[in-house]
């Protein structure tokens, strides 16, 4: 593949930095509104299955080209944390159509990191869901988007009236499932890789087996995940798939899947969830005080594209914002000690 179908390249609009701001305050805003007189919770992936303990361990024979970053030592194991959640901004039932999450804290990483005010932290944060798109193409429509949720039913029926692919990815992704510890997950955004840009992928290795419950409770994925991790350890592959072609595989438009028939996704690490027990209370609240964020990140891996750049601003900002409404401090994990 020739360097000029190939472009790690950004390009903000003119209008995107005002638009992340005016993101920024209407989530809160509604993060204020939807949790009066309660703790206040992150805007989205709120409701959280459960966080649990993991290795993240890079493939012993990773290829030279991909030994970047924390996958440069091959056969390297990281410990981790991860949290399952659902995306709604509510706390809802488990059988509500949702996009579920799967953040992954990396912890033992060495080297500066991005965020300046977390540069000697050693957490490395990689965001993925159960879904290949983005919703929007870009911070404006997403801004868009989340001005007429949190509008009237006219603002809404004048949104998706116009947005048709909006509709159409939102319907695609909002599923029910059995069990998040059996669901594929993907990136949806690109990420450095080095000075190549890729999107994430982490692949159960096993193939899903549980089923809808006949009669299912509000927290029924927390109960599957209760019941598999009593019995049995959790293997996903963690992949990555590279871009081959700036047109087909573009940075800036994330509600646009990347080809597999262009770039298939490469195994560089195994994700090791052991056999445990996490439903404690203490664990709840340990996990409720995390913050994950795709800049917790090494330069090598350093987040691409307009609503990763909104994510920068947003989720510090959420996160700050929440954590001192709740009164509790914001610190990264050095281990699993809660």
């Amino acid at each position: 593949m020739s360097d000029s179908k190939l472009s790690a390249l950004e390009s903000p609009p003119a209008n995107e930095a005002q638009c992340i701001n005016d993101l920024a305050a209407r989530l809160q805003a509604k993060i204020v509104r939807d949790n009066a007189g309660g703790p206040m919770r992150r805007d989205a992936h709120p409701k959280m299955h459960g966080l649990v303990r993991a290795e993240f361990i890079v493939e012993p024979d990773l290829p030279e080209e991909l030994r970047i970053g924390v996958f440069a030592e091959p056969g390297k194991t990281y410990p981790a944390w991860i949290r399952f959640s659902n995306q709604d901004g509510t706390i809802q039932p488990d059988i509500n159509a949702d996009i579920r999450g799967m953040a992954i804290k990396l912890m033992g990483v060495p080297g500066d990191k991005l965020l300046e005010a977390e540069r000697q932290e050693r957490t490395q944060d990689f965001i993925v869901i159960s879904t290949p798109v983005f919703v929007t193409r870009d911070v404006e429509e997403f801004d868009d988007l989340i001005k007429a949720l949190t509008g009237s039913l006219w603002a809404k029926l004048c949104f998706f009236l116009t947005h048709w692919h909006v509709a159409g990815n939102l319907l695609r992704s909002m599923k029910k499932h059995a069990n998040p510890l059996q669901l594929r997950y993907w990136s949806t955004t690109p990420y450095l890789l080095g000075t190549r840009a890729v999107k994430y992928s982490a692949i159960p290795r096993a193939p899903a087996t549980d089923t809808i419950p006949d009669s299912p409770g509000d927290d029924y994925l927390r109960e599957a995940m209760v019941r598999q991790l009593a019995r049995k350890e959790v293997v996903y592959d963690f992949a990555v798939q590279l871009q081959t072609d700036a047109a087909a595989m573009p940075i800036e438009d994330p509600s646009i899947e990347w080809p597999e028939a262009l770039s298939t996704f490469r195994k560089v690490a195994a994700i090791r969830i052991p056999a445990q027990q996490f439903d404690s209370p203490a664990q709840r609240v340990f996990g409720e005080n995390l913050s994950f964020t795709p800049w917790h990140s090494l330069p090598e891996h350093r987040p691409l594209g307009g609503i990763n750049r909104a994510r920068k601003i947003v989720y510090a900002a959420i996160s700050t914002f929440r954590h001192a409404q709740n009164g509790v401090p914001r610190r990264e994990p050095v281990d699993w000690t809660i």
